[in-house]
């Protein structure tokens, strides 16, 4: 089995800043990309960033220039750094990793979800 748990959501002002963390434990042979997406109410879930196991990152149009997303490979955690928040960028923000397992089995795995509001 394994866990994702995330952290770091919470309220802020226009203009603020939010760290994110999520933090993957379990039966874990390795990790390959992991990301971070969004849902806002009434929306469908988009992709904010991902970052695969080689670093190469992808970040939606959307956030670019705001937005940081780093690994830390010997922890297995994923962070988004959100700068410069707006209104828009209110959502449940959920990390998503693709995991090996020892069975090397491949799976696709998501977070329970952290709200991020961003007040005008």
């Amino acid at each position: 089995q394994v866990q994702l748990v995330e952290s770091g959501g919470g309220l802020v002002q226009t203009g603020g800043s939010l760290r994110l963390s999520c933090a993957a434990s379990g039966n874990i042979f390795s990790i390959n990309d992991m990301g971070w997406y969004r849902q806002a109410p009434g929306k469908q879930r988009e992709l904010v960033a991902v970052i695969t196991s080689g670093g190469s990152i992808n970040y939606a149009d959307s956030v670019k220039g705001r937005v940081t997303i780093s690994r830390d490979n010997a922890k297995n955690t994923v962070a988004l750094q959100m700068n410069s928040l707006k209104p828009e960028d209110t959502a449940v923000y959920y990390c998503n990793v693709e995991i090996r397992d020892w069975l090397l089995l491949v799976r696709q795995y998501w977070g329970q979800g952290t709200q991020v509001t961003v007040s005008s």
